[in-house]
């Protein structure tokens, strides 16, 4: 921020104060909660964050209950105890255990389970003031909570990884120690930089954000600040993201689950994600009718992120009013081609040579389209990953076409070894319906174990399409087996398998893993991490149904 842009900002301050403009905004705030009781405790005020983060309208809490009442009752005994033997003077479970340290002028900031309305939980942090009088009574309390779920997840996440690393390094083998240890050392780099570089980039999204929308709003020239403060902020953190793209890939540690996935579903989900875009340019999309279904051997995350950044670069570097055409047709026998034909200004010869290189935006530089020059390099080097290829055709004045090839092959499909198709499916252990829970982003793979689990009467199935939710659904419904894939967005199914682990809530369910990578030492790497069975694609329906049977029998001994 320059000089006169600092002057603008101090000038800003006396009649944001004037206004009670930070007041507003801290009580009015969707970031964090805000809680405020009488002297008994009694909630009086209930903000929007906490509404936002707790699921109650005011309405419904207001007169009606403590904080106590929102809080995991059992932390509130564990703290009230706490409380009582490091202080030396009994404390009674409940409000009283909340408030004491504040109650006597103590500073007081703890960590504590808040229960949603609908019967979920998330950890908080609380930070608790005495509200008094001019002299001294004490007339109510405040209460201000901010979510500590993704701080909470991102410890355990890098407790995971931290034992994961250390517990392979022992079963390095000599010749590759030095190596691996490289390896280890720029992965935790690439790790700490995306948090080191995330954390104030946040902070600086976060709060230009809140002084964009804040009352009275900003003057033109501060409005003007702030929209150069955003715009580059978010381009900072595509460029993060790319950059970490490419430095994993780089590394060879992309994770990648090749196996048949629908192309024409993902196909579906682009368009319906990149319209948006396109309208706001003017720019016409054309997509097949997808009358005829095509299938690809690859990883459903990665194509999708494909074809999004090939729609989003036809888009961005198009004319307005232009058009984006998309085919998709069989090369071959043994190939499927995606296509997309934009209406741009073209690329000379020279700069089609140029294409792919890190950082090179060829000429686009002093442009009005932001880029990062990193967007097509990723592109071509995740198809190649995958076994494809991506080529370009482009003419000066007329447009680009931009193709990628991958390997076809049929829908996903059921193995019945000497079983018919029809052959009966054994029923558990009881006549109760029992849950099971899959986790994996295909929809197609998604598909066949629903009709799996659709001919056992005993059995119902709950689905989640990435690791985090996964999590969340097993801690809400305590499924009785949880079924794995395990090159999950995001976050793998073994480092999902770990975090159950370590959640008292979720530690006992039996966990089977169902994974494309079939090599001998993935399916030792899986066991050794504490899947109870890993099965292979595509499914053994034999096999499938015996490891259900397995899992379900030890799931029922735990329960007794």
């Amino acid at each position: 921020m320059n000089d006169s842009h600092r002057a603008a900002a101090r000038e800003a301050q006396p009649a944001l104060l004037k206004h009670g403009a930070v007041q507003d905004a801290i009580f009015n705030s969707p970031y964090f909660s805000c809680i405020a009781t009488d002297a008994k405790g009694m909630i009086q005020l209930f903000n929007v964050g906490a509404e936002r983060m707790l699921g109650y309208q005011s309405e419904d809490i207001v007169d009606q209950i403590t904080p106590a009442g929102i809080s995991d009752p059992v932390e509130v005994i564990a703290r009230a105890a706490a409380l009582t033997l490091e202080l030396g003077t009994p404390i009674a479970p409940g409000f009283e255990a909340l408030i004491f340290k504040a109650s006597r002028g103590i500073e007081d900031s703890y960590e504590l389970t808040y229960v949603r309305k609908d019967g979920s939980r998330f950890p908080a942090i609380v930070s608790v003031t005495a509200l008094r009088e001019p002299n001294g009574d004490i007339i109510g309390y405040l209460l201000i909570g901010t979510d500590n779920t993704v701080r909470k997840q991102a410890e355990l996440e890098l407790e995971l990884l931290n034992r994961t690393l250390r517990e392979n390094s022992v079963e390095l083998e000599n010749a590759r120690a030095q190596a691996e240890k490289a390896n280890v050392a720029k992965s935790e780099f690439l790790s700490n930089m995306s948090h080191e570089l995330r954390t104030p980039l946040n902070a600086v999204l976060g709060f230009a954000q809140l002084m964009e929308s804040a009352i009275p709003p900003p003057s033109a020239p501060q409005q003007r600040s702030l929209d150069q403060i955003l715009k580059g902020g978010w381009y900072l953190l595509r460029l993060i993201n790319e950059i970490l793209d490419l430095s994993m890939i780089e590394s060879g540690r992309v994770a990648m689950s090749r196996e048949a996935m629908a192309l024409t579903d993902v196909l579906r989900d682009c368009e319906a994600m990149i319209a948006p875009q396109a309208q706001n340019r003017g720019i016409t999309l054309t997509f097949p009718s997808f009358d005829t279904p095509f299938f690809v051997h690859a990883d459903l995350t990665r194509v999708k992120q494909v074809i999004i950044n090939l729609l989003s670069n036809s888009i961005k570097y198009n004319r307005i009013g232009g058009s984006v055409v998309v085919e998709c047709e069989m090369s071959g026998s043994e190939r499927v081609r995606v296509s997309v034909r934009d209406t741009g200004n073209g690329l000379a010869p020279d700069q089609l040579t140029q294409l792919f290189q890190p950082f090179n935006r060829l000429g686009q530089e002093a442009g009005v389209e932001e880029g990062t020059g990193i967007g097509l390099v990723v592109t071509k080097q995740l198809v190649e990953l995958m076994g494809g290829t991506v080529g370009v055709e482009s003419e000066v004045g007329v447009g680009t076409l931009f193709w990628v090839e991958l390997a076809a092959s049929s829908a996903p499909e059921l193995l019945f070894g000497d079983h018919p198709p029809g052959m009966g499916l054994r029923q558990s252990y009881d006549s109760l319906q029992r849950t099971v829970l899959y986790v994996e982003d295909n929809p197609a793979n998604l598909l066949l174990v629903e009709q799996l689990i659709a001919r056992r009467t005993d059995l119902r199935m709950l689905s989640a399409i990435d690791g985090h939710l996964g999590i969340a659904l097993a801690r809400k419904y305590q499924p009785d087996l949880i079924i794995m894939d395990i090159n999950l967005p995001g976050i793998s199914g073994t480092e999902v398998l770990g975090l159950l682990r370590h959640d008292p809530l979720t530690a006992r369910i039996p966990v089977i893993a169902l994974s494309a990578n079939a090599l001998p030492r993935d399916v030792r790497k899986g066991l050794d991490a504490g899947f109870l069975r890993y099965l292979t694609k595509p499914i053994n329906v034999a096999e499938f149904m015996d490891a259900l049977d397995t899992a379900l029998s030890l799931s029922a001994q735990r329960l007794q």
